[in-house]
């Protein structure tokens, strides 16, 4: 088999300019690689013949841009006109869809070439992969661990290089934790920064697409792509920015805090210790670091909970077995009987309690009770946030408190989901960028991910910091 998905894309891209390979070269061996790693089961649906014929189409193009014939795999909650979106749920087995999301427009405006739609957690309700519909996605680095999610299936696809990029989406995590524990580079990005039109919402005002990729330049390319207004989505920003911008760019002068909260008893100690490695580094290099306390952050996942649930709970209510998706084959005896049995048999059991939480959390006064609250405490929080971001041009600490669990870990727990994204939670609270960087392994040979904070659409920032640290590691400094 070729290895030239193994290659930069810059040396892709001078190989298809040069004609020395063609964009079907780049497609049969994504292909390839999908069989080989058949057992990891990244993909629930593969878009083998229409990837191929848009290849072929394209031998006859010119390379335009870097990303330019280059194969991409989208995230399962992402609409993909004629081809299948299931969210990873049996409510949504067979939907087609009838037009694509924006950011597949702006993909196959590109000319970059799809070749399917990756495993996640059900309604990307999860953070380990294991509550789809389709089965686990496994780890990456150990077969008998979780993957992490939402996101897992693109996290997984990038880290065995089947693809060099795919796209996730992040409500509460769930691109930086798989991508911390998979070993590659994750982004999300300030709230409104991509367009969310054509994504199935999990909770509105958090979710937000974003790339993963093998390194940070890959990544900045990326988001090059994605980002800009969108009059479909009216909480999408017009920005216009080369993300690659300050890569390469000396950090000396950059001050840089760290939450206490990030560091505290809770995190693994072999983690701790790479990030504080990562500390002295920058330290040495002309950083200044400070340990800083963040207002209310300890209280993100409650916040989380009567958040995400109740806008979930809203969210979904529009399956019920009647406009689209699944439907209940059994005798029903009236409307609601028959979204009742629908609803019991189309959803999982952690989608099942999200939403009946969620649908307590909106009822009558407890909406003021839990839910109007909770939006007050999140403002707290936003604002803590801006205030430290005021000081300092980024915070740093651990993506994740502890390395990838055995599979079938934590399933009979209702919270444990949510304490895995004890760290990355705070950043969807306060709309912000946020990053996971890969800094090295654990004495277990599991990976681990660093998590770099910027203030609103303050990617290049981000990209700054990671590439420099990115570039000292590889160099084994």
């Amino acid at each position: 088999m070729n290895r030239y998905l193994d290659l930069s894309i810059e040396e892709i891209n001078k190989k298809l300019k040069n004609k020395e390979i063609r964009p079907l070269d780049l497609v049969l061996e994504s292909f390839e690689r999908i069989e080989e790693n058949k057992e990891y089961n990244c993909f629930i649906t593969l878009d083998k013949d229409r990837a191929m014929d848009r290849a072929i189409e394209l031998e006859n193009k010119e390379v335009d841009n870097l990303l330019f014939g280059i194969p991409i795999v989208l995230k399962d909650n992402m609409m993909t006109k004629d081809l299948r979106t299931t969210c990873a749920s049996k409510m949504l087995e067979n939907f087609i869809p009838t037009y694509d999301a924006t950011v597949v427009e702006k993909i196959n405006n590109k000319n970059m070439i799809i070749i399917g739609k990756t495993n996640m957690d059900e309604f990307a309700m999860g953070s380990s992969n294991q509550t789809s519909y389709f089965g686990n996605v496994l780890n990456s680095y150990n077969k008998t661990k979780v993957s992490g999610g939402s996101s897992g299936g693109s996290a997984v696809a990038v880290s065995k290089h089947i693809v060099p990029f795919s796209l996730g989406s992040d409500t509460g995590g769930s691109i930086r934790q798989p991508a911390a524990w998979n070993n590659i580079v994750g982004l999300k990005p300030t709230y409104g920064r991509i367009s969310r039109y054509g994504l199935i919402a999990f909770s509105s005002s958090l979710d937000q697409i974003g790339p993963m990729s093998r390194n940070v330049y890959e990544n900045a390319l990326m988001l090059n792509l994605l980002c800009g207004k969108d009059d479909k989505d009216m909480t999408s920003m017009d920005t216009d920015e080369d993300f690659t911008r300050l890569i390469g760019e000396d950090i000396s002068g950059m001050k840089i805090a760290v939450p206490k909260f990030y560091m505290n008893e809770n995190i693994n100690v072999e983690i701790k210790n790479k990030v504080l490695n990562i500390i002295s580094m920058l330290e040495i290099n002309g950083a200044t670091i400070d340990y800083v306390d963040i207002d209310y952050i300890e209280y993100s996942i409650p916040l989380y909970q009567i958040i995400a649930l109740g806008e979930a709970s809203s969210n979904l209510a529009r399956f019920d077995g009647i406009r689209y998706g699944y439907k209940t084959n059994k005798t029903t005896y009236n409307v609601d009987d028959m979204y009742k049995k629908t609803r019991k048999e189309g959803f999982g059991d952690e989608v099942k309690r999200r939403m009946m939480i969620g649908s307590y959390v909106l009822s009558g006064k407890n909406a003021k009770i839990y839910y109007d609250k909770a939006l007050r405490v999140r403002k707290a929080i936003s604002n803590s946030f801006k205030e430290v971001l005021s000081k300092y041009d980024l915070i740093i600490g651990p993506t994740t408190t502890d390395f990838p669990y055995d599979l079938g870990e934590g399933n009979n727990d209702a919270v444990k989901s949510f304490f895995d994204d004890l760290l990355t939670i705070p950043v969807n609270m306060a709309g912000l960028p946020g990053m996971s960087l890969p800094i090295g392994f654990g004495s277990n040979d599991l990976p681990i991910g660093m998590q770099i904070i910027g203030g609103r659409f303050d990617e290049a920032k981000i990209y700054k910091l990671a590439s420099f640290i990115e570039s000292n590691l590889k160099g084994g400094n």
